[in-house]
């Protein structure tokens, strides 16, 4: 048996963070995760052919890389080997009709190339940008806050005092817009509302569900303002810093270390148990990087029964698959080779066509023409592929968990075993479309499915990679249920982090942060 102040299942990088965090204020920790290396969705490796550096599932580290967390310890994890790489042109779209818009760090041409499409546009563009500092720190500050009564109380009152009710009431309404209400007020070109639109995707918002408009706004302004973070070498950069920062303190990280049971006893956390059949006792606290329904069931159930209900009941959002290309050179867009020149492509080219995508997988048919992200990562940095070669991180969203059908009729398969290859080529030809002789140049692929992703790592549950849908009903004070939002369970000294926590998915760890700092104020 062994004795930790902590004991962390999972090695994510929630629970990375939260471990580092409680490291530096003088826990002794020991995080325990079942796969054989850390990371969980933040993790890289040669996936396609030796020397060809891919992101499993993130690759975009903007937010880790603003985060209160990495604030904190940027010194040490710098010390430790994390390294970023600059990306000043962050994002474009290409469409149909040979046309293309992209968002880059450089205003001018920003404002250009929208007022391309409509002056009026351009506009509202420098609208946008004129107050996005301002509009920022309300969001910001809402979006860094403990969702626990007293904290929002704080909020309101904060953004009272700053905006008077009239302007409080504005962001109130902004917040629960869905992104199509908000860009068809707010631009005219339908490809104007399709660039921020595709954002939505990334994180369950579909043009047409409320609460959905924050992140397309917020991506648009920080491209600008920000532009990208990526890891040098692989987004795995941060994972292999907390790691090595965390033994460094004499903490303990253990892969291949499956927990089969959460021990308590009288209403407590004592501590876990191992698949190997190890003890491992816990002092202070038991820290879960887990889906929720996954809690109830390594607990055995905690004793409330309409928590339980909750955490079984919790919603995800439907899947991703993954297509990692190791590439003989970039595509060649129809659209301009200025493409080439984006950390990220999307093939989104109406708000229409991204609701009939999201429809088609929540009804579990595999969508006819599924939402593409092209990840250009080794433009900026060309120390993931051999001199001259190129990865692509191809993301197809959304596609489901469990298939009924596919909506163009053309696949038999209801399984991710048949249907793996025949997508995977529906999503090439989307590529191929827009970047005609793409296949000639590819020299390996790894398709990663839905079920792929939860057998690598059960917290992507069919597939969706943001642990939980992030509608309202799920989100803010819901997430993962209402008075839970710090993490907390009825078990006293069991914690929840993660994804499926306030403030929810993304690579910020704004969670495990959070539960950290509550565990040591």
């Amino acid at each position: 048996m062994t004795d930790f102040d902590a004991v962390l299942i999972g090695a994510g990088h929630n629970a990375l963070a939260c471990a580092l965090h409680l490291s530096v204020r003088g826990w002794r920790v020991g995080v325990f995760e079942r796969a054989d290396v850390p990371g969980g969705a933040v993790k890289s490796g040669d996936y396609t052919l030796p020397g060809f550096r891919h992101d499993w599932a993130a690759m975009n580290l903007s937010l880790f890389a603003g985060s209160p967390f990495f604030k904190d310890h940027a010194q040490e994890l710098m010390a430790h080997g994390l390294e970023f790489v600059p990306v000043a042109q962050p994002f474009a779209s290409a469409f149909p009709d040979g046309s293309w818009l992209g968002i880059g760090m450089d205003a001018a041409a920003n404002r250009a190339r929208i007022a391309g499409l409509s002056e009026a546009d351009a506009r509202a563009w420098d609208g946008l940008g004129a107050g996005f500092g301002d509009r920022a720190q309300d969001v910001l500050a809402l979006l860094g806050a403990p969702m626990k009564k007293h904290a929002i109380a704080s909020f309101l009152w904060g953004l009272w005092r700053r905006r008077g009710t009239a302007g409080a009431l504005e962001l109130g309404q902004f917040l629960l817009k869905s992104p199509r209400a908000w860009l068809e007020e707010t631009f005219e070109d339908p490809r104007m509302r399709a660039l921020l639109g595709a954002w939505g995707m990334h994180l369950d918002h579909a043009p047409d569900i409320a609460g959905g408009a924050l992140f397309p706004y917020l991506e648009g302004m920080a491209g600008q303002a920000f532009g990208m973070a990526l890891g040098k070498g692989g987004a795995d950069t941060v994972t292999r810093a907390m790691v090595a920062a965390i033994r460094a303190r004499g903490g303990v990280v253990e892969c291949g270390a499956e927990v089969t049971r959460i021990r308590h006893a009288k209403g407590r956390a004592q501590g876990i148990t191992l698949a190997d059949g190890r003890r491992i006792d816990a002092t202070r606290a038991v820290i879960a990087t887990l889906a929720p329904r996954a809690l109830v069931r390594l607990t055995g159930g905690t004793g409330d029964a309409g928590f339980d209900r909750r955490m079984t009941g919790y919603a995800h959002a439907p899947g991703t698959m993954m297509l990692h290309l190791a590439m003989d050179s970039l595509p060649d867009w129809a659209a301009g080779e200025a493409l080439r020149g984006f950390a990220y492509v999307h093939l989104a080219p109406s708000l229409d066509q991204m609701a009939r995508t999201y429809a088609q997988a929540r009804a579990g048919l595999l969508p006819d023409e599924p939402i593409i992200v092209v990840g250009q990562p080794t433009v900026f940095d060309p120390s993931r592929a051999p001199e001259g070669k190129h990865v692509l991180w191809m993301q197809v969203r959304m596609v489901p968990g469990t298939i009924r059908g596919d909506a163009a009729g053309r696949i038999a398969a209801t399984d991710w075993a048949g249907a793996a290859e025949p997508m995977a080529e529906r999503a090439l030809d989307i590529l191929e479309r827009y970047a005609p002789g793409s296949r000639a140049r590819i020299l390996g692929r790894r398709i990663v499915t839905p079920a792929e992703l939860e057998a690598d790592n059960p917290n992507l549950v069919g597939g969706d990679q943001l642990c939980g849908s992030h509608h309202l009903a799920q989100h803010f004070l819901f997430r993962p249920a209402p008075g839970h939002a710090d993490g907390s369970t009825p078990i006293r000294n069991l914690h929840l982090t993660g994804a499926a926590v306030w403030p929810g998915a993304g690579t910020g760890a704004g969670s495990g942060y959070l539960l950290a700092r509550k565990l040591t104020r």
